[in-house]
């Protein structure tokens, strides 16, 4: 690891701890040339997942994508970063626990659903107008009120 005030590669571990869900590694490093501490994270690599969308293009699923995504819908709503962070690598892990190479888009898209009905719904509703393509306004209001029914 790069030290990130003097650029030397010689550095000490001096503290490691595991995320609560266990799949980061937060360590604390110390540079040996210049003595400056920081911070790296460390986590599971998911190689060879490939999403499949709609129209049969294959793509590198990404978890910064879904992460921005997800953002997107919470834009401007009271939800923490945490929150946020946190449902999407439930999302990640439940994907890449029942997907071995391919995953199909639409078995994402209706995870990250789920999960943003129980956080809040109009972040919700703002993911599914996207996701689910709403054309007319008619479409929208089905799926609020579908959403009420529900709660």
């Amino acid at each position: 690891m790069r030290c990130p005030k003097c650029g030397n590669q010689d550095d000490k571990v001096i503290d490691s701890r595991a995320s609560k869900e266990g799949s980061t590694i937060r360590r604390r490093r110390e540079c040996l040339k210049c003595e400056h501490r920081f911070t790296t994270y460390e986590e599971i690599e998911h190689e060879g997942l490939v999403v499949v969308k709609r129209d049969g293009r294959r793509e590198q699923f990404s978890k910064e994508k879904l992460l921005s995504g997800v953002k997107k819908a919470c834009q401007k709503r009271p939800i923490s970063p945490k929150a946020i962070e946190d449902l999407v690598e439930k999302i990640v892990d439940e994907i890449t626990d029942k997907y071995d190479g391919e995953v199909p888009g639409m078995a994402i898209g209706e995870r990250v659903m789920e999960g943003l009905r129980e956080l809040d719904e109009v972040a919700y509703v703002r993911f599914a107008s996207v996701y689910r393509r709403f054309q007319e306004a008619t479409e929208f209001v089905q799926a609020v009120k579908k959403l009420e029914e529900q709660t």
